[in-house]
């Protein structure tokens, strides 16, 4: 009996042993990183709004972690999809595919959005339009892959977002989970690309109806109205309506009923924010993130901030009180994180997939470079082929600043494609709110200075984007954003994002020098030591991890 027990007692010490050294030889790691990618945030928001900002959001991120201050979008077009990609690749759209948040597909004459994929089925909605995504357009793997691969897929990875792209793209190839909001439930969903039905854990989170909580008391300013003094005056001429109001000003005491109208109203406000860090919290206990010894990532796209500066512009109060709030909920979210993960058990990050620019009104009364451009573009550029050629609708496409012809006509009429492209590039140079216009085949040898050239190389992809490249003015915006603002050019207020890191692994303080959004997968995929993604092209930001 007695040899029996002390050859249990060894065995159970055996185990023990082994289990410490299984845990000694696991490589440092932090418990769980968390993405988190505002939507169209400027890099001047940081301080814009600093003295309004209590101290435990933003400014704990700024006081306690490491803040990059020069830190730009190396690619054209600066959008959404394109911003998040580049992020978790640390790669450009001439390698990682996602040339837009849709393209013109040459080969079908379709246009394609990014994330649609007709081979799947939506996962906890009705809507096909809304469930039938997945990363099929990605061609590099993101941090997120990289996380799983290492970790022989036992780190778990999921990403949310009110955007099906902003959840998707992040999350990469085959996470966990990704959950985006659908408009016509007002639930979290997801597709059969990763599961055939939501987890119990999003079922009792839908089942809370929480945005409907969340809009039941409309929407006014958190500080009275005339502490705004960073903003321009409510009711100004430049912003869109939200719902049913007849002025963009506050208070917005009909939202309740505009959220039962129109769902997507909540994605205005503040309050789809609050939704979206209160579902990752759900992500976070559901999955049992950050609970263990092997790392987790949970990738958050804070959304509310982009629908707001579209339809608001950047020097709106509503847009103002968007952050001011956000830095609330971003104080709470740390809180939680520091009692649930573990104080010094995570690292977080926080940057933008883009900027954007201020409002044309708002530019106009300051006395201000700006305009519009392009109205009417692809009617009257398609009459000039054909008084040049004879041939009708040439030009099939504008996206993305670039311009698409058909090249089955082109060939069809034995006209050369190079003298077409040629002859519109030299029509549109004319144009006196173009900056440059060049043939994308030609670009090596065109006269266009940096960084502008190899942001238009880094952001051309052969194979999706379209034949013409346009760089417009400073300023210059399309004629649908007349109300409001919106992005995608080289400008600084479009490509200098917010970068900080904070937490685990990582120094503190704030630098000047130059990097760009590609550096931080790479470093990330350092702090982690694991691979970088497969197209990286970024490198480690050394300052932050201090090796």
């Amino acid at each position: 009996m007695f040899k029996k027990a002390s050859l249990i007692a060894l065995a159970v010490f055996s185990i023990g042993i082994n289990a410490q050294k299984a845990k000694i030889n696991q490589p440092n790691r932090p418990k769980l990183v968390v993405g988190l990618v505002v939507d169209q945030m400027r890099w001047d928001y940081l301080y814009r709004y600093y003295s309004k900002y209590g101290n435990d959001g933003f400014k704990r991120l700024l006081n306690k972690g490491f803040s990059l201050n020069n830190v730009h979008i190396n690619y054209v077009p600066t959008v959404t999809a394109l911003g998040h990609t580049s992020i978790y690749t640390g790669s450009v759209p001439a390698i990682h595919g996602i040339a837009g948040n849709d393209w013109y597909d040459k080969g079908t004459g379709k246009n394609v959005y990014c994330t649609t994929d007709e081979t799947v089925k939506p996962v906890g909605t009705q809507n096909v339009k809304v469930g039938s995504h997945s990363p099929k357009n990605l061609w590099s793997t993101t941090i997120t892959d990289e996380l799983r691969l290492a970790t022989n897929f036992q780190g778990k990875v999921v990403g949310v977002s009110l955007k099906d792209r902003a959840s998707i793209l992040p999350a990469g190839h085959n996470p966990t989970g990704a959950y985006w909001f659908d408009d016509s439930s007002g639930n979290f969903v997801t597709s059969s690309y990763y599961m055939n039905d939501l987890p119990q854990w999003m079922k009792n989170f839908n089942a809370q109806n929480l945005p409907e909580k969340l809009v039941a008391n409309g929407w006014n300013t958190l500080l009275p109205l005339n502490q705004y003094t960073e903003s321009s005056p409510d009711n100004s001429p430049w912003e869109g309506l939200l719902g049913s109001a007849k002025t963009p000003t506050f208070p917005y005491n009909n939202l309740a009923a505009d959220y039962q109208a129109k769902k997507d109203n909540i994605r205005y406000t503040p309050f789809g924010n609050t939704l979206t860090l209160k579902v990752a919290e759900a992500a976070i206990e559901g999955e049992s993130l950050g609970k263990d010894n092997i790392t987790d990532f949970l990738a958050i796209n804070i959304a509310s901030t982009d629908y707001a500066g579209h339809k608001f512009g950047p020097n709106s109060i509503e847009v103002q009180d968007i952050y001011l709030r956000l830095d609330q909920d971003l104080a709470e979210f740390f809180k939680y994180l520091d009692k649930n993960i573990g104080k010094n058990e995570y690292t977080v990050f926080l940057s933008a997939d883009h900027g954007g620019a201020h409002a044309v009104g708002f530019m106009q009364e300051h006395k201000m470079a700006t305009g519009f451009f392009g109205e009417g573009a692809e009617k009257s550029l398609n009459e000039k082929y054909k008084l040049k050629y004879g041939v009708e609708n040439l030009l099939t496409s504008i996206d993305n600043y670039q311009i698409y012809l058909d090249q089955s006509l082109v060939e069809k009429n034995k006209l050369d494609m190079t003298n077409v492209v040629d002859y519109l590039v030299d029509e549109l140079n004319k144009d006196q709110s173009v900056l440059f216009a060049v043939n994308l085949k030609k670009l090596g040898q065109a006269p266009i200075p940096e960084p502008i050239k190899t942001r238009i190389i880094n952001g051309y992809n052969w194979q999706r984007s379209g034949d013409i490249q346009l760089i417009s003015h400073d300023s210059m915006l399309p004629p649908y954003a007349k109300k409001g603002t919106t992005h995608s050019v080289w400008n600084s207020y479009d490509s200098r994002v917010p970068l900080i890191f904070m937490g685990w692994g990582i120094k503190n303080g704030e630098s000047n020098k130059e990097y760009n959004m590609t550096d931080i997968s790479p470093t990330i995929a350092s702090l982690l030591r694991i691979q970088f993604p497969s197209g990286n092209i970024g490198n480690p930001i050394v300052e932050v991890i201090g090796k």
